[in-house]
């Protein structure tokens, strides 16, 4: 009998913000592939009796390819098993979920996805940083980080307004902040980078498109981290003077609005 595989979100990486879905299913497991950056330190207590696998990439070195985690899901809910996918944050945000489900559809086994809280949104947030505010910035972009981008990509991210998410965006941020720049960002747009969302050393680094860079070299950021830059960046709870006065515009365009 054909097992089934179950895609679940494990959230920005602290346990207690995976779904109830989600750690039923972990709980039903037999076999359970997960992520580096997906909540696993109790996975044995989450998933008893299951079979833990680990398939987590780290920068630069990826242990178990994404063909061959493809393969292991469809081999073991072939032979009959209940496969959980444990990954960071969404598997439809920049996690690859896509292709493991359509790895599944072509083998003919049953999957279902269950979603998580997404970094993109939860690690601002951790760092008191919201995405959109009234007056401020009405939308967001969500950017890999993974490849630089195109000319074409940075003038519309440099003219669209709002705020920009990019994941997994430490190495690429020189090539981000002069491409933006050089569509007419202006320099001091405020930036912020946040590694190590939700745990207990996280660590927020924040400047402007013209000297982000240097920062993040001096306080030597490194991956995991999200990088955030737009005018909201002023709003971090514990940001610097400049909030008051956005806060000041943002209560002005509310009471016009109104």
């Amino acid at each position: 009998m054909t097992g089934r595989v179950t895609l679940v979100g494990g959230g920005p990486g602290r346990e207690d913000l995976l779904t109830l879905a989600g750690a039923r299913a972990l709980a039903d497991a037999d076999v359970v592939l997960f992520d580096r950056l997906a909540p696993h330190e109790r996975l044995h207590e989450l998933a008893p009796g299951a079979e833990l696998v680990d398939v987590g990439k780290r920068p630069g070195h990826h242990a178990v390819p994404q063909h061959e985690i493809e393969a292991l899901l469809v081999e073991h809910a072939l032979a009959g098993r209940h496969v959980v996918r444990l990954k960071g944050g969404d598997p439809y945000v920049l996690g690859r979920g896509s292709e493991e489900v359509l790895a599944c559809h072509a083998a003919g086994v049953p999957v279902e996805v269950i979603p998580g809280v997404t970094s993109a949104v939860a690690v601002p947030g951790a760092a008191g940083i919201p995405l959109t505010h009234r007056g401020v910035s009405h939308l967001f972009t969500v950017v890999s980080g993974h490849a630089p981008l195109t000319e074409t990509e940075l003038e519309h991210l440099a003219g669209l307004g709002g705020t920009i998410v990019v994941l997994m965006g430490v190495n690429s941020l020189p090539s981000l902040t002069a491409g933006l720049a050089r569509y007419g960002m202006p320099a001091q747009m405020p930036v912020a980078i946040i590694e190590r969302g939700f745990r207990p050393d996280q660590r927020t680094t924040i400047g402007d498109l013209a000297d982000i860079v240097v920062s993040a070299g001096r306080a030597r950021v490194a991956s995991p981290a999200v990088v955030v830059v737009g005018e909201v960046v002023r709003l971090a709870h514990d940001g610097d003077a400049g909030a008051a006065e956005l806060m000041e515009r943002a209560a002005g365009f509310t009471a016009v609005a109104r």
